[in-house]
Formats: C-alpha cells, structure tokens, sequence
C-alpha cells in the first residue's frame, strides 16, 4: 500500500512559482545532506547526455534544466575526461594495521575467521570483535574460491613427477572389519597407478611401498610429490622444509627428488587425490578378503584388469597407453639394490638377549648381552651380525609387539643338555656309582619357556 507523504506547510505561491522541484523554506523541515558534502554520482548514460549536449553548444544552465540536474553536479560532470563510477571512502577499521597479515596468513588456515581472530588476539593485539574478522575473511574467501575454479590444470611431461599418497579403506578381513591403510602412487603424465595395501603407515611401510612401486613400472620418476606427511617431513627450519632423516637416505639411495604440497592445498596433488578415491569406490565395494595378502592380490588383478584399461575422464585415453611413452623416460630401476636390505642398522643387545627391530623382537646368542649387532634385511629375514660374523636369522614378523626365540639362543641351555644327553654315568673313588642324573629332551625346555614367556606377557 503505496501512501503519499504531504509536506507539513503548504508551499506559497512564491515556491510554487520557481517550479515543480523547489522547496520552500516553511516546507524544509527534514534536514538534508548539503550538496557540497557529496555530489550526487551520474550513470555513465547521464554522463554521456551531459557530454553530448555541450558538445552541441547547449549552456550548463540548459543542460541542469533538460535533464534535472544541479549545475554544479553538470560543471562537475564536464571536468571529468572519462566517466569514473562512484567509490565511497572505507572508513577506518581496526583491521587496517593487519591486512596485510590477514591477506598471507587466511590461506594457511583455510579461511577460517574464527582461527584468524583467535590468533589476531593472541599474537597482535587485535581488539576488535570476530563479526569483523569475518567481513574480512569473506571476500578472501570468495576470491580463492573463483580462482580454483579458473585454475588451469598442471599438466607434467613424460617421467617429470609422479604424486604419492595414503588412504584408508575399512574392509572385511576374514571376517573382521580392519582398517586398510592404502598407498597410491599416481604417474603425472599417464595417470597409472600403482595401489598397494598395509596395516599401518609407519616409515618402512612407505619405504616398502615406494620399492614395490618402483618394481611395478619399471622405473621412477625425477620429481615425487608428498603432503606433510610425519614420515616424510618434520617440520620446518627457517622457512623451509625438514625432511625426516631416514626418508631423506631413502631419497638419494633412489635417486629421486622429494617434493611438498602447500600447505591446505590438496589440489596441487589432485591426480593421487583421485586415485585414492577410485580405489575406494571402484574396487572395494562388494568384494570380501580372507587375510591382506588376499586383499592386495584382488588389487593387483583389478589394476591391471580394469585400472590401467579403463578411459581416463581427463587425458580420455587409456592410461596403459600412454604408459607406452612414459615409462621411456623413466630412470631404470631394475638391478638397483633395495634401500631396506641395504641399510644396516645397529642394536644394543637388551638384558633378556633380545634386540627391537620395527617393533618387534628378536633373540640372539645370550653371550652378546650388552654388545652391539649389526641388522640388515634380506629378503624376508633379518640376518643379525656381530664383528661381519651371522649370530642369528628371524623371519620378518608382521605388526608390532611379537617375539621371535629360538632356545638355542638361551643362557648356556644348548651346551649344557648336550652334556647331559652325551656324558657317561661318573663313578666315585670307591668304584659305587653315583646317582644318575635324569636327561630331558629339548623340547621340554622350549615348552617351559613359551610357558614363561606366556606368564610375562600377562
């Protein structure tokens, strides 16, 4: 409902006199803005009329008559070479000292408001309200957004990088949910992929999984791409990255270049990102595993059968194909001696002849109690030495907190019931024999000590 405001005086014959949009003075009881504080803003159309008409001549009175402007608006308009839309001036904020740190700082956080103001806080003695942080915030925000999705895609030449990542798939392993931790290594160019799956992420799992990446195309590439993963990277030292120490022996034992994502930027290894997702929901769904190795055997077969086959969304090929070209620039890895067997590793030998390796442990001769053993996996077995002399060989035990004993290893156990089983009856002085001392079989003496190794586990 539209209602007509009437002024509270009549205007007199006098205003009426001087035309349709004057005021009288006994009407003017709403203050006003005065012209001079701010001049109204002409549209580029009014901008150009006024433009047009003094082109032609016309006065700046007639001009303000024709198109109902004040003459000092036109005036205004004239001095103006080009048309300039109107800006208001941004008042003053209490941000205006931060800008610039907020500017830097909002990526790193994800555009959080909420972070950025408890940290403005903190930090720099910000005392302005959160609602501020987050006006602020909004069109940085709004900005990245846009920008990601105008991003061009980075696109890397044939062997340049390869992208590696985890993920996590519960599935069922022989009956029971397990949570299967799955690395991805993701080639730039062609897109293959190599999958393989662990119960942990732990560092010889990753160093694992690279070797066997490695082996399943034939070579490496010259650039590989990480987030800040723990076991890649431990922080930072003035600015830059620190790589964790035995990752970075794994890099040069290879031969390749570790590289990191931005902080808060998954896109910039999108290609492992979506590698990790395909295999959660192309290969996983309706399958059933007895044990891991079952698990990683369907995966093997799914990638070769369906993986590398299939047409990719982005390169429309199919990734084998373009395999074909790629692995010519692969550096050979072929020959190459794997980093895990070749490292040695030195160990103490604890006061219950066991030596930890990866979390488990492991006997060696009692005699070594104290003494340092030198560690070095080959194959599926740790073979432990001391001064270049083999004491003793364990398979690998898979997880963590297992014992691998032999009893041979045990405080003199071996020599002292071989003497017994061996020796013949000794006889006194007076030719009486003595009383016969009782021989066990070895194997009552391993049962007695899994019985105790039982007891001290509880």
């Amino acid at each position: 409902m539209e209602v007509e405001v009437r002024p509270a005086v009549e205007p007199d014959e006098g205003c009426a006199a001087q035309g349709p949009r004057a005021l009288c003075s006994a009407a003017a009881t709403v203050p006003v803005l005065q012209q001079d504080t701010e001049a109204p803003v002409l549209g580029f159309q009014q901008w150009e009329a006024v433009h047009e008409r003094r082109s032609r001549g016309q006065s700046i009175s007639a001009i303000a008559r024709e198109l109902e402007l004040d003459r000092k608006t036109v005036r205004g308009c004239l001095r103006q070479a080009a048309w300039q839309p109107y800006q208001r001036a941004e008042a003053a904020s209490l941000l205006d000292a931060h800008r610039q740190w907020l500017t830097e700082r909002a990526p790193e956080v994800n555009y959080s408001a909420r972070i950025l103001w408890q940290e403005l806080r903190v930090q720099r003695g910000f005392a302005g309200s959160y609602v501020i942080v987050r006006r602020a915030v909004a069109p940085l925000r709004l900005a990245a957004s846009v920008a990601a999705l105008t991003q061009c895609r980075f696109e890397t030449a044939p062997g340049e990088q390869a992208q590696c990542d985890w993920g996590q798939i519960t599935v069922p392993l022989g009956g029971v949910r397990t949570e299967i931790h799955v690395f991805v290594m993701t080639l730039g160019y062609s897109r293959r992929g190599f999958a393989l799956g662990f119960l942990h992420e732990r560092m010889p799992d990753l160093l694992a999984a690279h070797e066997a990446a490695f082996a399943h195309f034939g070579g490496r590439c010259e650039f590989l791409l990480y987030d800040r993963m723990r076991t890649v990277v431990l922080g930072t030292s003035g600015g830059k990255p620190r790589l964790n120490p035995t990752f970075a022996a794994f890099a040069t034992h290879w031969g390749f270049t570790p590289r990191l994502c931005q902080p808060y930027r998954a896109q910039t290894k999108g290609k492992v990102e979506s590698g990790v997702k395909y295999v959660k929901r192309n290969f996983v769904p309706g399958r059933v595993f007895r044990d891991l190795e079952d698990f990683n055997a369907q995966l093997a077969a799914w990638q070769a059968e369906v993986a590398d086959l299939r047409q990719h969304g982005t390169t429309h090929q199919r990734p084998i194909d373009r395999f074909a070209q790629e692995a010519r620039a692969l550096v050979p890895t072929a020959g190459h001696p794997s980093f895990l067997q070749a490292m040695v590793r030195d160990r103490v030998v604890a006061d219950d002849w066991l030596v930890s390796i990866d979390g488990n442990r492991y006997s060696v001769p009692f005699a070594l109690i104290g003494k340092t053993v030198q560690v070095v996996r080959e194959g599926g077995s740790w073979v432990i030495r001391h001064r270049g002399a083999v004491v003793a060989e364990h398979a690998v035990l898979a997880g963590r907190g297992q014992l691998s004993v032999r009893p041979e290893h045990g405080p003199g156990a071996a020599a002292r019931n071989a003497r017994q089983r061996y020796s013949a009856p000794r006889t006194s002085a007076a030719a009486e024999p003595l009383h016969e001392v009782e021989v066990r079989d070895l194997a009552l003496y391993e049962r007695l000590f899994d019985a105790e190794r039982v007891e001290v586990a509880v």
